[in-house]
């Protein structure tokens, strides 16, 4: 590659990743150049390294990271050697039981070099889907991986660990991380040849998923949730430093001028030193009002997890839980209640329990805000921040406007926080726009905007 190519390929890398959210500055991409231009280009995994090593700041963006480094830096361009191979070969039944014994043999041995050629030669040989129509890709993972049956691999790779000694549980994670691994080399084949044909930056934006801190709530996997879990103790560890420097900041209150002045006597006014009024800090009492229903559960359930892991920032949290009935759940967050507790399987606890299920079997905001004024009379005042979390999806019932509006009223400040994005907001039986105008309402889809809305609430 010409140097004037190696600059532009390293421009729209970097541009890929500031656009899945890996936050790359001008510095970094000065010694990410500055590195690779005293670098061999003949090993590929230490172009990686350095890459990583200068415009890296947190290991949660690496993933993002490798797929789009996979992209723009391809070990290979086309089928490489399987294309020559491909008229010998065949994908009929028996040729695709050998291909299978050989993956097996890899993963068994865990030899991740083999495995990496036979990705490629499995999407080559079982994944071309020639013909398609305009738009479409010609390379599908899915339709190579369920040939390739990776569900039996993955109980016959478990047989051969429990022959070797292993003991069951430590078998099933070892395979299922081996047949995972494998999974992830496939599709980064198969975005490697799909962007040989559209083109790497239509790839990049379509098909690589965000950083886990940008990633939607209500589009997270399984996987994708502990992950986050994982992510809210050290994002409330940053929060709580950024806020105690910028306290520290503000410390100073208003100018007393008499002080000033008096203190300015004795040199004649020159120099003069000011002096200010303490600052009296205020803190909120914060009231968090959340929706613990399907697909809203789990932004509850970090929102929730990351108030209380600031609960130092706050005079006072309480938080209540409701599908169409309110359930105050304070108690169980204290930190006397929290040994060997996790806020996250505590919600998780509350959305499946009888006690908290919906009385009236579906969500209903309306019945929950007049259940709330109604059961806690006392818990919005002059000094509290109402901050209430849903996706305002009611059913078509009663919104109860006027009791919102007085729960609104009687508190400091009120919130309400959507995880669902803008332009959903009123379609279905949504009530977004009669809410927010009672209640100011914003979009929160991810770690990042939820950090931030904290940030400015404290």
């Amino acid at each position: 590659m010409s140097s004037s190519g190696l600059a532009d390929r390293h421009v729209d890398f970097l541009v890929a990743l500031r656009a899945a959210g890996v936050p790359v500055s001008l510095a970094e991409d000065v010694d990410a150049f500055a590195a690779l231009s005293v670098l061999r280009w003949d090993d590929r995994e230490v172009v990686r390294t350095a890459y990583a090593a200068t415009v890296l700041k947190r290991q949660v963006h690496r993933p993002t990271f490798d797929a789009l480094f996979d992209l723009y830096f391809p070990r290979l361009v086309g089928g490489g050697a399987m294309d020559a191979e491909r008229s010998d070969r065949q994908d009929g039944p028996e040729a695709v039981a050998e291909l299978r014994s050989r993956l097996l043999a890899a993963l068994g041995a865990g030899d991740v070099d083999e495995q990496q050629r036979l990705a490629v030669e499995a999407l080559g040989r079982l994944g071309a889907m020639p013909g398609r129509g305009t738009g479409l890709a010609s390379w599908s993972a899915y339709t190579a991986l369920r040939r390739l049956s990776p569900d039996d691999l993955i109980a016959r790779i478990i047989a051969a660990l429990l022959d070797d000694g292993r003991v069951e549980e430590e078998a099933a994670r070892v395979a299922a991380r081996r047949v995972g691994s494998f999974t992830a080399m496939v599709e980064a084949e198969a975005r490697r040849r799909i962007a040989e044909e559209k083109g790497v930056d239509h790839v990049a934006e379509v098909t690589v998923r965000p950083s886990i801190d940008r990633l939607d709530f209500t589009a997270a996997k399984r996987a994708d949730l502990e992950e986050m879990r994982r992510e809210i103790y050290p994002l409330a560890r940053r929060l709580a430093s950024r806020l105690a420097r910028e306290q520290h900041a503000r410390r100073r209150g208003a100018l007393d001028f008499r002080r000033t002045v008096r203190a300015s006597l004795s040199s004649g006014g020159v120099p003069l030193v000011t002096h200010h009024r303490p600052r009296r800090p205020h803190r909120t009492e914060l009231v968090v009002l959340c929706d613990v229903s399907g697909s809203v559960a789990s932004f509850a359930r970090f929102t929730l997890m990351l108030v209380f892991a600031l609960r130092e920032q706050f005079q006072a949290v309480r938080a209540f839980t409701f599908v169409d009935q309110v359930h105050e759940v304070t108690q169980l967050f204290a930190p006397r209640s929290m040994t060997g507790a996790d806020p996250g399987d505590v919600l998780a606890e509350l959305a499946a329990s009888t006690e908290h299920a919906a009385r009236w079997g579906r969500t209903n905001y309306g019945r929950a805000f007049t259940d709330f004024a109604s059961s806690f009379p006392t818990a919005i005042g002059p000094k509290t921040s109402l901050l209430v979390l849903g996706d305002a999806r009611s059913n078509y019932s009663d919104l109860a406007l006027p009791v919102l509006g007085d729960l609104a009223d009687r508190a400091r400040h009120a919130h309400w926080l959507n995880p669902e994005h803008r332009r959903h907001w009123d379609t279905g039986d949504s009530a977004a726009s009669a809410y927010s105008a009672v209640v100011p309402m914003t979009e929160c889809r991810n770690l990042t905007q939820l950090g931030q809305f904290v940030h400015d609430l404290v």
